[in-house]
C-alpha cells in the first residue's frame, strides 16, 4: 500500500538547467527554437499533401518523419517552456508514464522509419526500373505501420517495467523530461538487471536499422561509383545526401544516450544530449531536407507564389470596392 501510494506522487523535473541565472532568455531561445520546429515540418506535411509532384513513397515517408519530429518535440517541450515560467515544476505520475510512453514509442519508431527510408533509396538508385514494385502503396504503407508498431512495442514493454519500481527517494528528477535512466536514479531498488535488459533491447532496436542503412548505402556508392554518367552521379548523391545527414545527427545522439558505458554518461551530459535530440533534431530535419532537396523547394516555391497571387487578387477586389 506505501509503495502505491509513493508511485502515485508527484515528481518534479528540475529542467534543462538547474536554476538558471536568466530563464526568460532561455524560455526565448527555447520557445523560438520550438516554434521553428513545429512550423518547418507542418510546412512539410502540408506541401507533401498538397503537392501532387511529391506523391511518393520517398515523400510519403518524409510525412510520416515530419509527423513523428512534430509530436516528438510537443511531448517535451512544452511542459519544460512552462517549467521555466514556474516555480511549481511538477510532473504527475500518471503524466510522467504517458510522456516515456511517447518518448520511447517516437524514438523506436523514427529508428525504423529512417532504416526503411534507406531502403528506399537503394531501390531508387539500383533498381530505378523495379522501384514502382518494389515500392508500391502497400508496401511502403506497411513500412510505415511497421514503423509507428515496433516503436509502440517499445513503449508498451519498458512503460510498465520502468513506472513500477517503488520510488522512494528524492522525488527530484535531474533532467527536464521524464527519460527512463533518469527516473530510475530515483528508485530505492537495485535497478541494475532492468537497465542492463534494456540496453540490450535499445542496442537490438539500434542495430537492425543500422544495418539496413549500411547495406543499402554500400550498395548505392557501388552503383554511383560504376555509373558513366557524372550528372546521374550528381543526381543519386543529391537524393541521398540529406537523408545521410539526418542519419548521422540522429543515430549520433542515440547512440551516446543508448550504446555507451554509464561511466561514460553524467547527469549534465545526458540532459545535453538529449536536448539535441527532443529540441534541435526536429527544428534540423525539415530545415535539411528542405534546404537540399530541388522538389521541396519548388514545391514551397509554388505554394507562396499562389499565396502571394490570391492575396494580390483579394488587395485588387477590395480596391475596385472602395
Amino acid at each position: 500500500m506505501e509503495t502505491i501510494f509513493q508511485n502515485s506522487s508527484d515528481f518534479i523535473l528540475l529542467g534543462l538547467i538547474t536554476n538558471p541565472a536568466y530563464p526568460g532568455i532561455l524560455f526565448a531561445v527555447i520557445f523560438s527554437i520550438f516554434m521553428v520546429a513545429v512550423t518547418a515540418n507542418l510546412v512539410m506535411i502540408l506541401l507533401i499533401y498538397v503537392n501532387s509532384h511529391l506523391h511518393t513513397p520517398m515523400y510519403f515517408l518524409l510525412s510520416q518523419l515530419s509527423i513523428m519530429d512534430t509530436v516528438y518535440i510537443c511531448i517535451t517541450v512544452p511542459k519544460m517552456l512552462q517549467d521555466l515560467l514556474s516555480t511549481e515544476k511538477t510532473i504527475s505520475f500518471l503524466g510522467c508514464a504517458f510522456q516515456i510512453f511517447l518518448y520511447l514509442t517516437l524514438i523506436g519508431g523514427e529508428f525504423f522509419l529512417l532504416g526503411l527510408m534507406a531502403y528506399d533509396r537503394y531501390v531508387a538508385v539500383c533498381n530505378p526500373l523495379r522501384y514502382p514494385v518494389l515500392m508500391n502503396r502497400r508496401i511502403y504503407l506497411f513500412m510505415v505501420l511497421g514503423s509507428w508498431v515496433g516503436g509502440s512495442l517499445d513503449g508498451f514493454m519498458l512503460t510498465p517495467v520502468t513506472m513500477s519500481f517503488p520510488y522512494c527517494r528524492s522525488r527530484e528528477i535531474n533532467h527536464f523530461f521524464c527519460e527512463i535512466p533518469a527516473v530510475l536514479r530515483l528508485s530505492c531498488i537495485d535497478t541494475s538487471l532492468y537497465e542492463t535488459l534494456m540496453y540490450a533491447c535499445c542496442v537490438l532496436m539500434l542495430l537492425i536499422p543500422i544495418c539496413i542503412i549500411s547495406v543499402s548505402y554500400t550498395r548505392i556508392l557501388v552503383t554511383v561509383h560504376r555509373m558513366s554518367s557524372a550528372e546521374g552521379r550528381h543526381k543519386a548523391f543529391a537524393t541521398c545526401s540529406s537523408h545521410i545527414m539526418v542519419v548521422s545527427i540522429f543515430y549520433g545522439a542515440a547512440f551516446y544516450t543508448n550504446v555507451l558505458p554509464h561511466s561514460y554518461h553524467t547527469p549534465e551530459k545526458d540532459k545535453i544530449v538529449s536536448a539535441f535530440y527532443t529540441i534541435l533534431t526536429p527544428m534540423l530535419n525539415p530545415l535539411i531536407y528542405s534546404l537540399r532537396n530541388k522538389d521541396v523547394g519548388t514545391a514551397l516555391r509554388k505554394v507562396l507564389g499562389r499565396f502571394v497571387s490570391f492575396q494580390r487578387i483579394r488587395a485588387g477586389e477590395g480596391s475596385r470596392k472602395l
